[in-house]
């Protein structure tokens, strides 16, 4: 009835259609809703230091279930690399432990103003902090007294070797109770916290303004403090402020936009119409 090359025809034709069949794209996951895609990147573009992880812990507190990678995809720039994990070797004492460093401010008459910070390693809270000219050992002795006043001294107190800290510094903190840990020199990544903070500090917030004087840089610092307890979430807290933020579900009513740090940075939280 017919030729051998046409029933060859036939099966090679049958075997494409089968295949085309089964290879065809099926449904995904259904499209983000076009008001988070607006969202997303309205938080990009008036908060510019904020990558897809900042943008996604923002969105989990505002009731929103998306993921980082589709947060990444509807970002208007390319997303950058994560940051380095930092590895302690006091994980098990992080409640117990806290991180002391200075840094260095110019100023806009090109004097330096030097900054002591005092870092919790449980939940990241920064504890204290001291702007001075001139930091002495007595200075910096009672920067560590105002910071834990009474028995809140923390077990284990980690810092550089520093010789700014002068000789009694260890007595005084052998007196409140705590055992230093001293970093090996040249040895920053040993104290990461501290040094994490550090360059948040620099990189969302003294990189951008202009320091006039001591008190200009501790209204400023005071600020972004405020923004760093309260409302920047942490990749090492799950996605949580160092003070813990409530996840708010859509039906608490639209997003708004809370400037924070002079605007450089915002808080979005949900208000009723």
């Amino acid at each position: 009835m017919v030729q051998p090359d046409t029933v060859i025809r036939w099966h090679r034709r049958a075997f494409a259609w089968y295949w085309t069949r089964k290879s065809r794209r099926r449904p995904g996951r259904p499209d983000v809703a076009a008001e988070i895609r607006d969202l997303i990147r309205r938080m990009s573009q008036a908060n510019p230091l904020w990558g897809a992880p900042r943008i996604h812990g923002e969105l989990l507190k505002l009731g929103i279930a998306v993921a980082p990678s589709t947060v990444a995809r509807y970002l208007p720039r390319p997303r950058k690399p994560p940051s380095q994990t930092w590895l302690t070797f006091l994980t098990n004492h992080l409640a117990q432990t806290a991180a002391i460093d200075f840094f260095t401010v110019p100023t806009a008459t090109f004097r330096v103003l030097f900054v002591f910070l005092v870092l919790s390693h449980d939940r990241r809270r920064v504890v204290h902090f001291g702007v001075t000219e001139h930091p002495t050992q007595e200075w910096t002795m009672l920067q560590m007294r105002e910071a834990f006043p009474w028995d809140q001294a923390p077990r284990y107190l980690l810092r550089d070797r520093d010789a700014i800290y002068g000789r009694d510094f260890s007595a005084t903190t052998r007196d409140m109770g705590t055992e230093e840990v001293l970093t090996a020199p040249r040895s920053s990544w040993q104290n990461p916290y501290a040094e994490r903070l550090v360059g948040s500090i620099r990189r969302e917030c003294l990189d951008h303004v202009i320091v006039w004087n001591q008190r200009s840089l501790r209204r400023t610092l005071l600020r972004y403090f405020a923004y760093y307890q309260r409302s920047r979430t942490h990749l090492a807290l799950a996605k949580d402020a160092p003070e813990p933020r409530a996840v708010e579900p859509p039906q608490q009513g639209r997003v708004v936009a809370i400037p924070q740090v002079g605007g450089l940075h915002h808080r979005y939280q949900r208000r009723a119409a």
